[in-house]
C-alpha cells in the first residue's frame, strides 16, 4: 500500500513533495518520517508520512542533539560569558588531570581533546546523566595527545561542553537551552522531555539491513577496545544498543546533550531558522560574526574514531563538507545516528530538519537526505 504524504509546501517547492513521495514509496511499509524546511525564516516545507505519524510526533534524533547543545555554547561565546581560546581549566579546574591542562574550549568543541570515553566505559545510568559522565571524564587520560588530531566525541561532547557551561553560568546547558532557545520559539526539540509530552514520542526502531548490508556491517572493525568502540561505549559491561538508549525514559527525561534529544522535524528546522534568520519578528539568535565562526572548519581530514573523512566547525558538523556538498560554505548543523539531519545554510537562508523512526542504514545522515537536501536547495535557489 502506498504511503500517503501529508502536509504542505510553499509555491515553488512542489518538487520537494514529489521527491519525498518518491522516496517514501520505495521504503518499507512501516516507514515514519518528517521533513521541514525554512527559507529566510519562512516555513516552505512541512511534510510527514507514516501510520501514526503526526506533524508534532517526537523522534529520537541522537547526535542532532549536539546542534542544540552547541547553539547554547555559541550564544554564550557571543555574550562574552565563554571565551573560545581560554583553557577549559579556567572554568573547570579538575579537567587538568592526566595531561589535559592545555586544552582550550576551541579544542574541546572541535573534537580535538582526545577524551572520547573512559577506559572502563559508562553504565546506562551514567550515559543518561551529563554530570556523571563529566566527573568520570575529568580523570580520564586522553586517547591521543590533545590538539594533534581529532576524533568524534560521540557520546561525551555534550557532557564535556555542558560542564563548562555549568561552571561558567551556574546552570545546566539544558536549562539555558530551554530558556533562551526552545521556549521562546516553542520548538518541538527537547533536551529533557517533560513527562506530559511522552505520549507524542514514537519509540525508536532498530535498523533492518539487507543481507548484503549486514555483511558490510559484519566486516567493519568492531574490536571492543578500538577508539570507535570506546567512543560508542561498546566496551562497557552493560553496553546497550542505540535503540535501548533512545527508548530509555531516563535518557529522554534528562536529555544528555550529546545524543539524548527528541524532536519533530519542525523543531529541528525551526531552531536553525531562528539561529540565522528573523523568525516571527524576532532577530536571529546569532550575529553574522558568530555564524561565520561556528561554521568555519576547525577540524578536517581523517577522523580517528569514525575512520573516514569528516569536518567539524565549533561543535557543529561542517555540513557541506561532511554530508551535502551542494550547500554553501559555512553551512553548519548535525546529523544523528538514526538518520536525522538538521542544518542552517546561511548563504542561501535555508534551514532544514528531517526525522525518521527506524534507524537507517548505514547510520549517520540517512541516505535519503542526499536527494531531499538537493531538492530543497534547488527550490530555495529558484525562489
Amino acid at each position: 500500500m502506498t504511503q500517503e504524504i501529508h502536509g504542505t509546501v510553499a509555491d515553488g517547492f512542489e518538487a520537494v513533495r514529489e521527491e519525498f513521495a518518491t522516496f517514501v514509496a520505495g521504503e518499507r511499509p512501516d516507514y515514519e518520517g518528517q521533513l521541514c524546511a525554512y527559507l529566510y525564516g519562512r516555513k516552505v516545507v512541512d511534510l510527514w508520512a507514516g501510520d501514526g505519524t503526526e506533524p508534532d510526533s517526537l523522534y529520537a534524533v541522537y547526535s542532532s542533539s549536539k546542534g542544540a547543545a552547541h547553539l547554547v555554547v555559541a550564544l554564550l561565546v557571543q555574550d562574552g560569558t565563554l571565551e573560545l581560546d581560554r583553557k577549559v581549566t579556567y572554568y573547570w579546574p579538575e579537567f587538568a588531570a592526566e595531561g589535559k591542562g592545555s586544552v582550550t574550549l576551541r579544542d574541546l568543541i572541535s573534537h580535538r581533546a582526545g577524551v572520547v570515553g573512559t577506559d572502563g566505559g559508562f553504565t546506562a545510568a551514567e550515559l543518561a546523566d551529563d554530570r556523571a559522565m563529566a566527573e568520570r571524564l575529568a580523570d580520564q587520560k586522553p586517547f591521543w595527545r590533545p590538539g594533534t588530531a581529532f576524533g568524534y566525541h560521540a557520546l561525551v561532547i555534550g557532557a564535556l561542553t555542558g560542564e563548562v557551561v555549568r561552571r561558567a553560568t551556574g546552570r545546566s546547558l539544558q536549562d539555558v537551552y530551554e530558556e533562551r532557545i526552545r521556549a521562546p520559539y516553542a520548538l518541538d526539540f527537547h533536551l529533557g522531555l517533560p513527562a506530559a509530552l511522552e505520549p507524542r514520542f514514537r519509540a525508536a526502531q532498530p535498523m533492518v539491513p539487507t543481507p548484503v548490508q549486514q555483511a558490510v556491517l559484519d566486516e567493519a572493525p568492531t574490536g571492543p577496545h578500538t577508539l570507535g568502540s570506546i567512543a560508542m561505549n561498546a566496551h562497557a559491561p552493560d553496553a546497550g544498543t542505540l535503540v535501548d538508549y533512545a527508548n530509555s525514559r531516563a535518557v529522554r527525561a534528562k536529555g544528555p546533550a550529546s545524543a539524548g534529544g527528541v524532536a519533530a522535524a519542525r523543531g529541528l528546522a525551526g531552531m536553525y531558522a531562528a539561529a540565522i534568520s528573523e523568525v516571527d519578528g524576532k532577530a536571529p539568535l546569532l550575529k553574522p560574526d558568530t555564524i561565520a565562526e561556528v561554521g568555519q572548519i576547525h577540524s578536517i581530514g581523517y577522523d580517528l574514531v569514525i575512520r573516514s573523512h569528516r569536518a567539524f566547525g565549533l561543535g557543529f558538523q561542517a555540513t557541506a563538507d561532511s554530508w551535502h556538498p551542494v550547500l554553501g560554505a559555512g553551512a553548519f548543523g548535525h546529523s544523528g545516528a538514526g538518520g536525522s539531519q538538521a542544518f542552517a545554510d546561511p548563504r542561501s537562508g535555508l534551514a532544514y530538519g528531517y526525522t525518521r523512526r527506524r534507524l537507517a542504514y548505514p547510520g549517520g545522515a540517512a541516505p535519503e537526505n542526499d536527494r531531499l537536501v538537493r531538492a530543497v536547495h534547488r527550490a530555495a535557489l529558484a525562489d
